[in-house]
Formats: C-alpha cells, sequence, structure tokens
C-alpha cells in the first residue's frame, strides 16, 4: 500500500517531484481499446503503471507479452518494450492495483442498453469499489466518454459514500480527460490531437494536466468544469453523426435525381468552409451513435422535444440498412431473382475500414434484415476470417466467397477492396448484382463487365 502522506496529489510542485522522480503510481482501469494504448503510453513515459480488467483472457495475454490489438499500429513496440521491461503489467484484482495507485485513470465502456439510455453501470460499479479501496489523496481522471454532469452529479456522490468517507477536493481529487482517438489511428492522434481538462477545481485541473503533459507532447486545453469538458467532446462527434445523416439524406434524394453525391462533395469542398463528411449504410461503433444518445439523454430532463435535430439525425443514420436492403431487392428484381431464394455475400463487417471491431455496425442490421427476407448469407472480412459471427461462419478468402452469390454488397470499404474489381466479381459468379454502399467500385468496369450495378448515393448503372 502507498504511502499516502508522501505521495499526496494536491500540491502542483509535488506532483512534478513525483514525475521528475517517475515515482507516480498510475492505474488504469480498463485496458480495451482506449485503455491499453493509454497505459502503454503512461508506461513509455517511465511512471510504473497497473492495468485493471474484468476480462482474465486479456489480462493474461497482455501479462504472456501477445500484444491484443493487431489493428493499432505504432503500439505493438512500445508493448513488447514496456511488458517485456517490466513497466506495465494488467491484473483483474483492482483490489490490490487501485491501494497501490497514486493516479487512477477510467477507461470503462459507456454502451447504450436497449432502449438507447446510456448504460453507465461499469463506471458506477467502479466508482462504488473506489469507495472502498481508495487511498486518501489520490487523483481520480475520467476518460470515459459520459454525459455533462455525471461526474458531478453522480460518480462523486458514489465515491464519498463508501467507508473511507472521502470528501472530494479535501482528501481525493477528481477531474476528466475525455479521449478523443480515432480507432486505428490512436498512435498518431495521441500525440497529435490536443486533449482537453476539466475537474472539480483550477489547482486540480493544473495537476492533471502537468501528468498528461509528461506523458502526451499535445496542447492541454483547460476548461472550467468536468461537464464543460464533457459537452465539448460530445459536440465535436454528434456534429459528425448530424453530418453524416445530411449526406444520408442528399444520397437518397440523388439517387433518384441521377446525381452522382461523389461528384457533388468533390465539388463542395472547394468552398473553405465545407467541411466533408460521406454517406454509408449507417454509423456504427462505441461512439457517434452513443453520444448522440447521451445528449439526448441529458436534454429529456429538461424538454422531451429538446434537440429534435440530433433525434432526427439518429433516425436517419439508423434507416439506412432498409435502404441497402431496398438496393438489393431493386438489383435482384432486373436480374429476376427474389431476395428470399438468393445468396448475398456481405464484404466487411467491421464499423469502420481497418479496424476489428463490430460494435453497433451497420452489417448486423443489414445481415439480420437479410434473414428476415429469407436470404442465405456469406460474410467476407479480411479482419474475421473463419470465425463465428451473428451466427454465420465467415469466409476464409476472396475467392472462396464469390462462389456461388446472387449478391455482392460493400459494407465497410477496408483496403483491400479497393483492389477488387467488378470485372473480377464477374469472373467469379454468374450474373451478380452489385451494391456498392461506398462508392469505392469503378463503375465504368462494372458498365463493361455487364453487371447489374447500385451505388450508394448515385443510383444505377
Amino acid at each position: 500500500m502507498k504511502n499516502s502522506d508522501s505521495n499526496r496529489l494536491d500540491d502542483l510542485e509535488h506532483v512534478k517531484e513525483l514525475l521528475s522522480s517517475k515515482s507516480l503510481k498510475v492505474c488504469v482501469v480498463g485496458v480495451g481499446r482506449i485503455g491499453l494504448p493509454t497505459a502503454l503510453s503512461f508506461a513509455k513515459s517511465g511512471l510504473p503503471t497497473t492495468g485493471v480488467d474484468i476480462n482474465a483472457d486479456l489480462v493474461t495475454r497482455i501479462n504472456s507479452n501477445d500484444y491484443p490489438l493487431k489493428d493499432e499500429p505504432g503500439y505493438d513496440v512500445i508493448f513488447n518494450e514496456v511488458v517485456t521491461n517490466k513497466k506495465f503489467h494488467a491484473t483483474t484484482k483492482i483490489e490490490d492495483a487501485v491501494p497501490n495507485s497514486d493516479v487512477i485513470l477510467l477507461s470503462l465502456p459507456t454502451p447504450m442498453d436497449k432502449n438507447n439510455i446510456p448504460d453507465y453501470s461499469a463506471l458506477k460499479s467502479v466508482g462504488a469499489k473506489l469507495g472502498e479501496l481508495l487511498e486518501p489523496y489520490s487523483l481520480i481522471v475520467v476518460e470515459s466518454t459520459i454525459e455533462p454532469g455525471f461526474v458531478e452529479n453522480e460518480l462523486i456522490k458514489i465515491i464519498e459514500d463508501g467507508k473511507k468517507q472521502l470528501v472530494a477536493g479535501k482528501n481525493f481529487f477528481i477531474g476528466v480527460c475525455p479521449e478523443t482517438a480515432n480507432p486505428g489511428d490512436i498512435m498518431i492522434d495521441f500525440t497529435h490531437l490536443p486533449r482537453l481538462v476539466g475537474a472539480i477545481d483550477d489547482k486540480t485541473t493544473k495537476i492533471i494536466t502537468e501528468i498528461y503533459k509528461h506523458v502526451f507532447p499535445v496542447e492541454l486545453i483547460p476548461m472550467p468544469n468536468c461537464k464543460t469538458a464533457n459537452a465539448v467532446k460530445l459536440t465535436t462527434n454528434v456534429f459528425r453523426d448530424l453530418n453524416i445523416a445530411f449526406v444520408n439524406q442528399l444520397a437518397l434524394l440523388f439517387e433518384k435525381l441521377g446525381i452522382d453525391i461523389s461528384v457533388v462533395l468533390e465539388a463542395a469542398k472547394s468552398k473553405y468552409n465545407f467541411q466533408v463528411h460521406y454517406p454509408g449504410p449507417g454509423v456504427g461503433g462505441p461512439c457517434l451513435p452513443v453520444n448522440s444518445y447521451q445528449l439526448l439523454n441529458s436534454a429529456k430532463q429538461f424538454d422531451s422535444n429538446m434537440l429534435n435535430l440530433v433525434k432526427i439525425g439518429r433516425e436517419v443514420n439508423e434507416s439506412m440498412p432498409d435502404h441497402v436492403i431496398g438496393m438489393i431487392i431493386d438489383g435482384l428484381k432486373e436480374a429476376k431473382k427474389e431476395i428470399s431464394n438468393s445468396t448475398i455475400l456481405i464484404l466487411g463487417i467491421s464499423y469502420k475500414p481497418e479496424v476489428k471491431d463490430i460494435q453497433l455496425t451497420p452489417a448486423e442490421t443489414i445481415i439480420e434484415k437479410l434473414k428476415q427476407h429469407g436470404s442465405k448469407i456469406k460474410i467476407y472480412d479480411p479482419f474475421f476470417k473463419s470465425v463465428n459471427i451473428f451466427d454465420i461462419e465467415t469466409e476464409n478468402n476472396i475467392d472462396q466467397a464469390l462462389s456461388n452469390v446472387d449478391s455482392v454488397v460493400l459494407v465497410t470499404a477496408h483496403k483491400e477492396f479497393y483492389d477488387l474489381k467488378p470485372s473480377y466479381i464477374a469472373s467469379k459468379t454468374q450474373m451478380p448484382v452489385i451494391i456498392d454502399t461506398k462508392r469505392i467500385f469503378d463503375k465504368d468496369d462494372a458498365k463493361k463487365s455487364k453487371l447489374i450495378f447500385r451505388s450508394l448515393g448515385t443510383g444505377k448503372f
């Protein structure tokens, strides 16, 4: 157990000394997609770092020097260095890690329940444990994406109600530094994107800033409090969700007007204040859909009609799989085939390109709807070969996947698919219908190959 008197984190100069001597002990609770790179960054800076996770298999992999995030380049090198040199290890025992740490970072999931209500059960559960385990004068930093006010209105009270009878701002300190990383590019983002820091008081904000400055070579922007920092994080992501909804609606209109949305967007980029977003089969992942519902949940306490624009944006993006199904049905009809008697190949099931992650992926909704129509479904994704996903055994290679299919539906634009020519697809299967939801296939090649071709935001070819 640490000596709380010698490692009091309520004095900026003392914190600087601890950082200089590399004696500040860090615990990261939740070592998944964001938490593990965060923990590795702290360990790389020379600070003794422990990762805590309830996933025993993940903990075993980490301690066996088996890097679990193969789709996050750059951190594999750091992982091998800090694990080999014993600067970082993982454990399932939070009761051992927390009392022996000075700084506790929370990088826990904040998903939605089946009613699209944000689920903070992981943070609340860990908060209750912190109330039992936290040593006095420790610092808690919440990196998870949360609603404005969650720290002030809920988390602090949960910790203070613990048997340690701690008081925020008096004998423990708490703040936020929302993560801003894009899965697949975390190394780049952690070393280039500014971070926001908010806390219960200015002193704690300065202390968190000093600690993060030791680890990350980025601008650290002070916020007046925790809720403002969290509001900024949600605002940036909901902005994207809404703009994607806007271009998705444009895509549906332009299909009917015979306009290629790719041409429109490319030209629109020439205007200095236009920020381009692209249409697609839906919006997935642990951030954008959840963040919109987090803001909507916050608004409910004041007015059920508040933020109607955000609600409409969600409805638009959640309706895109239905449009994809309509494109499939239309293409098959031209081929004189019924969807109920057709074999459909889904290319890409990750929620975004080059990431092995299917959280809230629109591919799942498309697949479920195809099942309801009675279609036989095949899946090929270079990140999910020969595994069972959505109760379907995925294909091992593209040639195997293309055999005996009636329609090919591109859902996720992995790099591998950019090299897949429509003419090659035509050579491997008879009279296929191709649905390109990401507009990466060569339309002229598809036309020359006499394929039945549909492109989202473009229409028929």
